[in-house]
């Protein structure tokens, strides 16, 4: 588990760490496009079957890339209307019979950022080459101080945005509204935090104490296509908080999750559900990337 913090820890992994036990994890392919050398988010397509969309983190060019789960490169498109100041999630959604994505704008790596953004596109017809512009954007401001936030999550049937805080201990659970809100800012709310997440094993809190920090630290999230299962990826852990029917998000992530340890991913900060929910995709920060499909128990 301990060994998707980083390139280096990669190899050390290699040489001393178990493979995930199956039918968990299973390598589905490998990310070599030298565009994609910092996969932060990752999406499956709602209008094109058997596609990933991914983002670069903050630094990179505004662009959406199509890939196969495979890792082949498909498409690019440039983003217009919309920098990228700190992408670090990427979601996809049905709403009104139209398929979109959100990309997060709300990492803050400094701790600077009061304002985050949330653009919304729709995804293109095509996959070829082009431009995109977003349908809207939410912008937002959070109502007491900074946060650094990689994991983003779209509640589509709740109209809702889910936000989850990276360093914060236990994480917060923030949402925002879906709807385009034209000018107005918004203000994040604060509905919960989440239990059940795993520090790192002893060993590695001895023999490597600053990597042991990052472990529990959040960097992505991604909701089930039928609205049941909130995915959540830290450092060192893949969790499933499942709610039951009636039940609000407060309480179904108050609740011990279904717990994993993190496949064999170089810096892990991308993953997403399949378009039909029956797995996920997980990757991360790092040229190659390999890309895992993960099988929650159901």
């Amino acid at each position: 588990m301990r060994c998707a913090l980083a390139a280096t820890v990669l190899v050390v992994g290699l040489a001393g760490c178990s493979p995930p036990t199956l039918p968990f994890a299973r390598l589905s392919g490998l990310v070599t496009s030298k565009q994609l050398d910092e996969i932060s988010g990752l999406a499956a397509s709602r209008a094109h079957p058997g596609t990933l969309w991914a983002i670069n983190d903050g630094g990179n060019p505004a662009r959406l890339y199509a890939i196969t789960p495979r890792g082949r490169l498909l498409a690019r498109f440039d983003v217009r209307g919309a920098k990228n100041i700190d992408w670090e999630d990427l979601a996809s959604f049905d709403l009104e019979g139209r398929h979109y994505l959100l990309v997060a704008d709300t990492g803050d790596n400094g701790g600077l950022r009061r304002d985050i953004a949330l653009h919304v596109f729709e995804e293109p017809a095509t996959l070829a080459d082009g431009t995109l512009r977003p349908a809207w954007t939410i912008r937002a401001r959070w109502p007491d101080g900074p946060r650094d936030v990689e994991a983003v999550a779209v509640d589509a049937r709740a109209g809702k945005v889910l936000l989850v805080s990276k360093k914060r201990k236990p994480p917060e659970l923030f949402v925002l509204p879906l709807a385009d809100p034209g000018r107005e800012v918004q203000e994040p709310r604060r509905i919960g935090r989440l239990a059940g997440i795993p520090e790192a094993d002893p060993g590695l809190q001895r023999n490597e104490p600053k990597l042991a920090r990052l472990s529990p630290q959040v960097t992505a999230a991604d909701l089930s296509p039928d609205g049941r299962t909130l995915a959540v990826l830290t450092y060192g852990s893949v969790l499933f908080y499942r709610r039951d029917p009636g039940q609000d998000w407060r309480e179904a992530v108050a609740a011990t999750p279904e717990a994993h340890d993190v496949p064999l991913i170089p810096q892990a900060e991308a993953l997403a559900w399949t378009a039909g929910g029956a797995g996920l995709y997980a990757t991360g920060e790092f040229n190659p990337a390999p890309i895992f499909y993960l099988s929650p128990a159901r």
